[in-house]
């Protein structure tokens, strides 16, 4: 990592991270996949001393979404997404939220992002590449210069993430998997939605998935 500060907090029950992407000159600072209590995410960038420029949503489950609107509001600042999981994100009961939460929480992000779209974010050129298959409309965020990888619940350390939620299907999960890792450098920095990072050298060793 050339330019890059990372680091994570580790939120709720389901032990969700959320991440924090600053870059060392500038300070603008990516918020990624955020599920809940803004008060301990505006603590942490204070620390970090980060400037918050945006948001990231790997996917539309509420572990990973909520307290995004309200970080939106307060920084004023855009959230982006995988325009595939638009009709999740609208729906309570699908991305979980009523259910396990038992608040019903939506998100219309500011930016849909495509399969493939670049933007230059904080400084950092980053490029959604879509994996379905823990959702429909999942994807991993590649910052390919800074060679880090912020996989969502597509890839974690030795597995992946499970595919028998609403709209999950396991066929494509295995095969975004494989699409993933036929791009991504073995000494690509993988940042999970849940658990510890791992890299792409270990995964495409040790994953039983691929």
């Amino acid at each position: 990592m050339k330019n890059i500060i990372l680091r994570g907090i580790v939120f709720g029950p389901l032990q969700s991270n959320c991440f924090f992407v600053k870059n060392k000159e500038s300070g603008e600072t990516l918020i990624v996949d955020r599920g809940a209590h803004e008060e301990r995410i505006e603590a942490a960038l204070a620390s970090l001393e980060g400037r918050p420029v945006g948001i990231l949503l790997t996917h539309g489950h509420y572990d990973h979404i909520c307290a995004a609107n309200e970080l939106r509001a307060h920084y004023n600042i855009p959230i982006y997404a995988p325009k595939a999981e638009e009709k999740l994100m609208s729906d309570p009961m699908a991305n979980l939220s009523s259910a396990w939460s038992g608040k019903p929480y939506t998100v219309k992000a500011d930016c849909w992002m495509e399969d493939g779209q670049e933007q230059v974010l904080a400084g950092f050129q980053v490029t959604a590449v879509y994996t379905p298959g823990h959702t429909s409309g999942s994807c991993c965020y590649w910052l390919k210069e800074e060679g880090v990888c912020m996989s969502g619940d597509t890839v974690f350390c030795g597995s992946c993430g499970r595919t028998d939620l609403p709209t999950g299907s396991m066929r494509q999960m295995k095969e975004s998997l494989h699409r993933l890792f036929e791009v991504l450098p073995q000494e690509t920095e993988i940042f999970p939605g849940h658990g510890e990072e791992t890299d792409a050298a270990f995964e495409k060793a040790h994953n039983p998935y691929l």
